[in-house]
């Protein structure tokens, strides 16, 4: 996939906080990727990304100087059975939509997380963002379910999607696994 010239992709830094801020704003304004209802303000960003620190990427898509998209891992459950698996956001300040920003910031953190050590990205999205249903099919992410009325925004109730990638070795665990099957058998 081609890119527009000057786009580049890196790890976040503090001083994105007012990028990341704006475009995740976008976002819970619009009602339509968190359940969230109160606007970020920069101090929380930062705050958010110094204590995530290296363990967990944020990583930033930049078209000529200006941040237009950004992917972050988090923690998923404190467990350390859970160790492995990350949940992820990406989001995409309105005007860059449908130009490959968001592909490229996950894409990116894929690439992250599975040097970080990671087995699993997962996500909970709402059915109504098919923008980021196609998003996330086109980078190797799969439903695996649905919450039915996981929480409410403005007073209604929402559904979530769920969706996982495998990262590296449980990846090539699953590929293995098919490999050897017998067609036609459950694996």
């Amino acid at each position: 996939m081609s890119h527009p010239p000057n786009t580049t992709v890196r790890l976040a830094r503090l001083e994105d906080a007012p990028a990341i801020t704006t475009i995740y704003n976008q976002g819970i304004e619009e009602r339509n990727a968190t359940f969230e209802t109160e606007p970020r303000t920069v101090e929380q960003v930062i705050a958010q990304l110094t204590e995530k620190g290296e363990r967990y990427p944020t990583v930033v898509v930049e078209r000529d100087g200006q941040v237009v998209a950004w992917a972050s891992a988090g923690l998923y459950r404190s467990r350390p059975c859970y160790a492995g698996i990350a949940e992820h956001s990406v989001y995409v300040e309105r005007r860059a939509r449908g130009t490959g920003a968001g592909r490229l910031a996950l894409v990116h953190l894929c690439r992250l997380c599975t040097e970080l050590g990671f087995w699993k990205l997962v996500s909970r999205i709402f059915p109504e963002n098919t923008a980021s249903l196609a998003l996330h099919e086109r980078v190797g992410f799969q439903v695996v379910g649905v919450y039915r009325r996981h929480g409410k925004v403005d007073g209604v109730w929402r559904d979530c999607v769920i969706v996982e990638k495998l990262l590296g070795d449980a990846a090539e665990a699953i590929l293995e696994s098919h490999a050897s099957s017998p067609a036609g058998s459950f694996a």
